[in-house]
């Protein structure tokens, strides 16, 4: 009887979980639907308090704080790739030492505590620089404002980076990947993941950003504060129903201890004239074998815990036991394969930083760009920070269709569990992202032309030609970002280690975050190689209309085609690990 009763207490509980109170997570208590809806909930805001600022910031920077525009570009781009590249250490942390409950408040009260800096500097005049004067170049913030400023735009980089790497995975470990339904459900969840991200940014780059330009900077940062705010009790509400995964090791003690493990074993066999350690020795063991014996030897594949797999076999080495290695270095096979399934996983996460490096046009140059034309819609005059509305309109409205027709109709052609694979989607917002710069180019020659035609090369005042020529590029990017973003945070999750999934989650912020950075190094590298004593370089001039931005475009659709290719040799090369993506 008592056998019966622990062997039913064992079916109902989640291994490897506890509830918010650290208690085993009950099966019919913790995760599901209604655990991942507070999730989605809090993104919608989260994103709200993020994007308002991150939309509009490049204004900011140089209409109140002075910066010349290339400076406030890199400024902002700057800023947002920090925010996302934290989003590594939110995931490590959640990972390693804390949960993803207790990781994203904690990164809520930072992001709150730099909205709070932020508002209190944009409300206070003698905290930004002096407004600028006529026939006098304007003063560009310095000293204690721009600590400020900078202390609370990197404090919201910090709390936005935890969430970042937090939230996601927090919401996808509600569900059971072990059952088809589960993982159905974690698929729909991350689909909706970005239709809610998208909708926090529908209200920031139209509603916020109206009264950032109509009301004044600090209710801006106020409604983005309040944002941030009201999510933390949403979030609390919903511990009741989450299960929190159990941290474990660090994976990033793993992944060293591994690969220094197989560098000191493969220097240590080359050294060596004997054979080292058979497998018989320890089941957990194998044979170093000379390069001839790697090519003549077939070891036969099993799903075991005792023999490593053959790809990535440099790794393998980290298993063997030899007099060089300290007790810390020892590494299982188990260890060894998952080190493996994280080096497969980053070609792919390399070749979506491309698109990130276009993506950041949205917010820099584009933006520049609509406040050079007619942005009126009827009697409305429209910010033109507000633009990127177009892109989450479109995202709003394919994600819905995405998951309730495309999938199931997928699913039916192809009769897999998936319909279209994580790669498959990638791979379309990668090629979206070729089509959109295309785009982005002949919209700009057509601006130029209508500015020469007019006679406004050297005034700053409006363009006879609507700011609807700029929601093409918009919308194909943004398409781009649905399909990769998506794409990439569900096929790192589904594929990575069980304790490495919030760290492997965060590479899909990564990826954003290096993409802004690249951005700000191509601008810069663009403008150093074409700049000279006969031409002036290609991103700076008097005004915008001076800039050569359709070359530079065209050199950005030429990247993203060329890393497409790059990414369709590795998707084909890849071998699928979970069960729902085969």
């Amino acid at each position: 009887m008592e056998v019966e009763r622990e062997s039913k207490l064992i079916s109902t509980i989640w291994e490897g979980y506890a509830d918010w109170r650290n208690r085993p997570a009950l099966t019919n208590r913790h995760g599901g639907l209604v655990a991942a809806s507070f999730v989605l909930v809090v993104e919608v805001l989260e994103n709200l308090a993020y994007l308002a600022n991150a939309s509009n910031l490049v204004m900011y920077l140089s209409e109140y704080m002075h910066y010349s525009p290339s400076n406030s570009a890199n400024s902002v781009t700057n800023f947002m790739g920090t925010a996302f590249l934290l989003a590594l250490l939110g995931g490590f942390l959640s990972d390693a030492f804390f949960t993803t409950y207790h990781i994203y408040l904690i990164s809520a009260l930072i992001e709150f505590m730099g909205l709070v800096i932020l508002t209190i500097q944009a409300r206070s005049d003698s905290l930004k620089p002096a407004k600028c004067k006529p026939d006098t170049p304007c003063e560009q913030v310095h000293g204690a404002q721009a600590a400020m400023l900078f202390i609370g735009l990197y404090l919201v980089a910090l709390g936005v980076g935890g969430i970042k790497g937090s939230l996601p995975p927090h919401g996808a470990e509600q569900f059971d990947g072990e059952t088809p339904q589960g993982r159905k459900q974690r698929s729909t969840f991350f689909n909706y993941f970005v239709f809610c991200l998208s909708c926090g940014g529908l209200i920031a780059v139209t509603f916020v950003v109206w009264v950032e330009d109509n009301k004044g900077w600090q209710w801006g940062f106020g409604i983005s504060t309040l944002a941030i705010l009201l999510s933390i009790p949403i979030f609390l509400a919903g511990s009741p129903f989450y299960r929190n995964k159990i941290p474990r090791i660090s994976p990033l003690t793993t992944i060293s201890k591994v690969l220094t493990a197989a560098l000191l074993n493969s220097c240590a066999s080359r050294n060596s004239s004997s054979s080292i350690a058979s497998l018989a020795s320890s089941p957990s063991t194998i044979p170093v074998l000379s390069n001839e014996d790697e090519e003549t030897t077939d070891i036969k594949q099993v799903e075991s815990t005792n023999i490593p797999s053959k790809s990535l076999r440099f790794l393998n080495r980290a298993v063997v036991k030899t007099p060089a290695f300290c007790g810390a270095l020892k590494c299982s096979v188990q260890e060894v394969e998952e080190v493996k399934i994280v080096m497969k996983i980053l070609p792919i996460f390399a070749c979506t930083i491309m698109l990130n490096c276009c993506l950041a046009q949205l917010s820099t140059f584009s933006v520049q760009q609509a406040a050079t034309m007619n942005t009126k819609f009827g009697k409305l005059k429209v910010p033109p920070a507000s633009l990127p509305v177009f892109p989450v309109l479109f995202i709003m409205l394919l994600a819905p269709i995405f998951d309730y027709f495309i999938i199931p109709f997928a699913r039916k052609v192809t009769k897999t569990e998936m319909g279209i694979t994580h790669l498959q989607r990638i791979g379309i917002g990668l090629f979206l992202s070729v089509v959109a710069m295309a785009i982005a180019a002949l919209v700009e020659i057509k601006r130029k032309r209508v500015a020469t035609e007019a006679g406004l090369l050297d005034f700053s005042k409006p363009l006879p030609i609507t700011f609807f020529w700029i929601a093409f590029q918009y919308l194909f990017l943004g398409s781009a970002d649905l399909f990769v973003l998506a794409g990439l945070l569900e096929f790192c999750f589904s594929e990575a280690p069980f304790s490495m999934r919030s760290l492997a989650t965060s590479l899909s912020w990564a990826s954003l975050a290096i993409g802004y950075y690249l951005s700000t190094a191509i601008v810069s590298i663009v403008n150093s190689v074409t700049g000279n004593s006969k031409h002036q370089p290609w991103l700076s001039g008097g005004n915008l209309n001076h800039f050569h931005l359709d070359r530079f475009y065209w050199l950005m659709c030429i990247l993203s085609a060329l890393n497409f290719i790059h990414y369709l040799y590795w998707a084909r090369k890849y071998k699928y690990t979970s069960v729902s993506s085969k």
